[in-house]
């Protein structure tokens, strides 16, 4: 087997049903969740397997769950025979650990700045480029058939990574910087009603 099959030379892609041009707003939507997923797996590289365990296994989990977003994403019209696979319980997940994990890191009142330990700066990373992929599949929902659960996904999927960045930096006992004009936007952790809310 071929690597390259030259069949793309022309700017166009294969998808679950046709072909588009590789600036198509779907592949757009989809080739972020691929490019969501390589920075995950950065930051399950420069995570501890033993301290972070918990964290690693979830990640690899969210990963296989993105490979089923992008191929929900690339198909271009569901049937019997090829149903979507991202599910609800994916939602539900997310928001369970969410839950727990603003209970482990330190209370928060004003915005961060996305670093400290690297791993964590690379998950600040996964929760920016997860809502660019949030917004590519709004803009796709608006124009085509696709699941809606993956938009929801996408949109706690964002919260999650947050929520362990802050983890990860409380575990390794590095504090998260404030930023320092922030106004006091959260009351027991979590988010006030703001105007550049994204939620």
């Amino acid at each position: 087997m071929k690597l390259y099959t030259r069949t793309g030379d022309e700017g166009k892609t294969s998808v679950i049903g046709g072909r588009l041009f590789k600036d198509d707003i779907r592949v757009e939507a989809y080739g972020t969740t691929d490019e969501l997923n390589s920075f995950i797996g950065q930051a399950v590289a420069q995570l501890d397997q033993e301290l972070f365990a918990d964290i690693v296994g979830e990640l690899e989990k969210i990963q296989h769950e993105l490979f089923d977003c992008g191929g929900d994403l690339a198909m271009v019209k569901v049937s019997d025979d090829r149903p979507y696979k991202a599910k609800q319980e994916i939602v539900d997940f997310l928001e369970e650990r969410i839950d727990e994990y603003i209970k482990e890191a330190p209370e928060l009142e004003r915005f961060i700045l996305p670093g400290g330990s690297p791993a964590a700066a690379t998950l600040h990373i996964c929760r920016t480029v997860t809502r660019r992929a949030e917004r590519l599949t709004t803009r796709l929902q608006q124009e085509s058939q696709t699941n809606p659960i993956v938009l929801k996904y996408l949109n706690r999927l964002s919260d999650y990574f947050f929520a362990v960045a802050r983890v990860v930096n409380a575990r390794l006992n590095v504090r998260d910087v404030e930023y320092e004009r922030s106004a006091l936007v959260f009351r027991n952790g979590k988010r006030k009603e703001d105007k550049r809310d994204t939620k």
